[in-house]
């Protein structure tokens, strides 16, 4: 039922993401923000009486525009997601305008919880699709799901470097409808992404790839991430309006790929890095440049499906550590519980984890990677880690 209420409101000419949520904060729910009345539309702030009777008559007429486009989603294979769904992006909900509404070829998983966003130019260099290839592979082989735009360049080759891994999972967020391919030659891409991953949009099924549509998309791309890395992008380019909105609007960590200086397409990431972008060299930049995951992230155990392999291990309660002391109350998985009970108040060493865990060294770092997420662990330097909150019992 919620659903129908947030796709009307979407569905509504006149209202965005910033007077939606006005409306729904001030009727108490999206059902009572789908059913106001002229005199409620004017009392907000933004709408007042000269929009109020057109958005009045267009709110009316959405509610049956929206079990249309509920059934033909249906009919797509499409799913339609809202703030009520449990999986809606946890971390999208956070931020000042979040979409009503997003349309989802594919499957949106918990650990999705766990994304990192790659964007840049669209006419990129060899160099930028060789580079954004290989960060998405390598941030998807930590466990991350890697978000892009779906866009030619850097935004294909960062969904294509995310799929190189086994497991590896990518979403491409879209300026356009999800029954439209856009670009056209990414027609494929954009199925094997929806296998791996998914294909969302907030945009109603047959809106066509229109310029203004991308600036509005990019908010996606930052607010459903926990980082973002610009690689190759210009002075104008919209990376960097995807970057400042990761930095200013959503207090997320920007990183940028250093370059060529003679290269234009340094421009932007050299810009970013003059503003206090971190410098990403390796996976190690990132994973020291992210914090942990917020507490509504722990609340909600976003991890539940992101461990190696073809299939998951059981889940454990965290056993005590080696003296004895209770572990904090999260859902780690039975291979993290058993590598915090191998630490103690000293680093450890990845290979020592190894050794003593009788864990392969894939998994060990994987498992490290998430547990330093989850705020767990620190990393003390390139391969020595140290247990947070360890209190002596």
């Amino acid at each position: 039922m919620g659903l129908t209420h947030y796709l009307q409101l979407a569905l509504t000419e006149g209202i965005g993401p910033i007077l939606m949520g006005r409306l729904i904060e001030s009727l108490g729910s999206a059902q009572n923000a789908s059913n106001a009345s002229l005199a409620d539309l004017q009392s907000i702030e933004g709408i007042g009486s000269a929009k109020s009777q057109k958005i009045y008559r267009s709110l009316r007429g959405a509610e049956g525009a929206a079990v249309a486009e509920m059934k033909k989603a249906e009919e797509l294979g499409l799913r339609i997601v809202c703030p009520d769904d449990q999986l809606y992006p946890l971390l999208l909900r956070s931020i000042p305008d979040p979409p009503a509404v997003l349309y989802v070829k594919g499957t949106l998983e918990p650990r999705d919880l766990n994304a990192f966003a790659l964007v840049g130019s669209r006419k990129c260099s060899y160099y930028g699709r060789e580079q954004a290839e290989r960060f998405a592979a390598l941030v998807a082989g930590a466990g991350f799901t890697v978000v892009s735009g779906g866009a030619r360049g850097v935004d294909s080759s960062a969904h294509r470097g995310a799929m190189q891994h086994l497991h590896g999972r990518t979403i491409a967020v879209l300026g356009c409808g999800v029954d439209n391919v856009y670009p056209p030659e990414n027609g494929q891409l954009f199925e094997q992404v929806a296998k791996r991953g998914a294909v969302v949009s907030e945009y109603p099924l047959g809106t066509p790839p229109m310029a203004e549509n991308f600036p509005r998309r990019n908010r996606i791309i930052s607010g459903m991430s926990r980082g973002i890395l610009v690689i190759e992008a210009d002075e104008r380019s919209g990376a960097l309006i995807t970057a400042r909105q990761a930095a200013d609007d959503h207090n997320r960590p920007v990183f940028a790929l250093p370059g060529k200086v003679d290269n234009p397409l340094s421009a932007g990431p050299h810009k970013l890095l003059r503003d206090g972008a971190i410098l990403c060299a390796n996976l190690e930049d990132i994973l020291q440049g992210l914090g942990p995951l917020p507490a509504e992230a722990m609340e909600v155990g976003g991890f539940e499906e992101i461990s190696a392999g073809e299939t998951l291990p059981p889940r454990a309660e965290p056993a005590g550590i080696a003296d004895g002391t209770p572990a904090p109350h999260f859902n780690l998985s039975e291979r993290q519980t058993k590598l915090l009970a191998i630490m103690g108040r000293d680093p450890v060493s990845i290979d020592d984890l190894i050794d003593r865990s009788s864990l392969g060294a894939s998994e060990v770092l994987q498992e490290m990677t998430l547990l330093t997420l989850r705020g767990q662990v620190k990393r003390v330097d390139g391969q020595t880690f140290v247990r947070l909150n360890f209190t002596k019992g």
